[in-house]
């Protein structure tokens, strides 16, 4: 065996290592209420790997659960590029975009609480999120601007500034979809729409 394919077989072992730490954190997060509450030995047992693997992998359980994020990340992107397609209808695409955040929230509510948990006491959770929080807001405001410059929609506040506040909205109601009672799924979206529409084109998008 030369050392080039041992090299590639090793990469997948460890690959598979990680992914089995993964797929056993996912599944214990759904059976506790905090991540606090998971024991890593225990954590590591189930995914059939020693202790130490899993600090091999990850510095704590906080940067593991940054490591699912990235599947809230990338099923939530399609959200993002429904919102900043300004071809399409504005009440259309910002309802489906908002309808799509929430179902995605919905069914990894779990992840979604302890990403949550994390947030709040790990700093480079916190880091992570709000970096790709500023990414977003870019892409927003870009929007808003588009849609000033072509006339559909009105002059009014700072494009970025209205940009963060109308996504502290979404974070906030995609918060309340798991963490106690919320509204009914499509009034859900249809109230926040309407927030998104009013503030960026007034009573009524421009046609």
């Amino acid at each position: 065996m030369n050392a080039r394919i041992a090299a590639q077989r090793s990469l997948s072992k460890g690959d598979a290592r990680r992914s089995a730490l993964l797929t056993a954190l996912d599944d214990s997060l759904r059976e506790v209420d905090s991540v606090e509450s998971i024991n890593v030995a225990d954590l590591s047992r189930r995914a059939g790997v020693t202790r130490s693997a899993f600090y091999f992998y990850f510095e704590n359980k906080a940067a593991a659960v940054g490591a699912l994020m990235e599947v809230i990340y990338e099923e939530a992107a399609e959200a993002g590029a429904w919102l900043t397609d300004v071809d399409r209808d504005p009440n259309e695409r910002i309802s489906k975009s908002i309808s799509h955040l929430f179902t995605v929230t919905e069914r990894h509510e779990h992840l979604y609480r302890a990403v949550l948990e994390a947030r709040a006491t790990n700093p480079s959770i916190r880091k992570m999120w709000e970096a790709d929080r500023v990414s977003f807001e870019e892409s927003v405001a870009a929007m808003i601007e588009a849609e000033r410059v072509a006339g559909r929609a009105p002059d009014g506040v700072d494009a970025r500034t209205l940009a963060a506040v109308l996504l502290d909205v979404n974070d906030r109601n995609m918060e309340r979809r798991v963490m106690g009672s919320c509204p009914d799924h499509n009034l859900h979206v249809e109230v926040v729409t309407s927030i998104w529409v009013r503030s960026i084109y007034g009573t009524h998008p421009l046609s």
